[in-house]
């Protein structure tokens, strides 16, 4: 457990499969869910056989019992408590997360000192409302980025960028089973580059 200026978080910290870490994932959940869900453990399990420490953040509301996700300013100052906090040992750091988690991991990048972002279900929009854009919140992240976007995702499919790549996979925003080889692929060509 973690203190914050919003409550108390929770980190739980997955070492790598093998030896000393070589970097630190920082991961962080959905909106409404934990870590149960299935591309979270796909990205934590390629993150860990590759010599990753990673981290799972869970943000004070959940932490809480609440569903509903706290404001915005409140996620961010979370995290980087909870950034702050964890002794990395100056370890390379990439952040990322599904869906509100990559938000935060884009909001937070600079001052977190992340090296690279990795998003998994980015919501591009709100369902059926393009008009409430979400993506300058991906283009001002000045790091690298991986957005692994299921391929009929109704949070929107961001573009491709310089420093961003975008792989669609099969599935809408919680992916499907089919897209998981695919999502898990490009995690590992991706996290091996950091």
């Amino acid at each position: 457990m973690i203190d914050t200026p919003h409550g108390p978080a929770r980190a739980e910290i997955h070492p790598p499969r093998d030896g000393e870490p070589r970097a630190a994932l920082l991961l962080g959940h959905g909106a409404g869910g934990g870590f149960k869900a299935r591309d979270l453990q796909a990205v934590t399990a390629v993150a860990r056989e590759l010599g990753y420490l990673v981290a799972h953040v869970e943000q004070p509301y959940l932490v809480a019992g609440r569903k509903s996700p706290a404001p915005t300013h409140q996620l961010d100052a979370a995290w980087l408590a909870v950034v702050e906090h964890l002794d990395l040992g100056g370890l390379r750091l990439v952040t990322g997360g599904r869906s509100s988690g990559a938000r935060v991991a884009c909001r937070t990048a600079a001052a977190a000192g992340a090296v690279a972002v990795l998003c998994l279900a980015f919501p591009v929009h709100p369902p059926g409302k393009p008009e409430k854009s979400r993506l300058d919140e991906l283009d001002g992240v000045e790091v690298p980025v991986l957005v692994v976007q299921g391929e009929r995702d109704p949070f929107g499919m961001p573009p491709g960028a310089p420093g961003r790549e975008v792989v669609a996979v099969p599935g809408t925003h919680s992916f499907a089973a089919a897209g998981l080889p695919a999502l898990t692929e490009a995690a590992r060509g991706w996290l091996t580059q950091r």
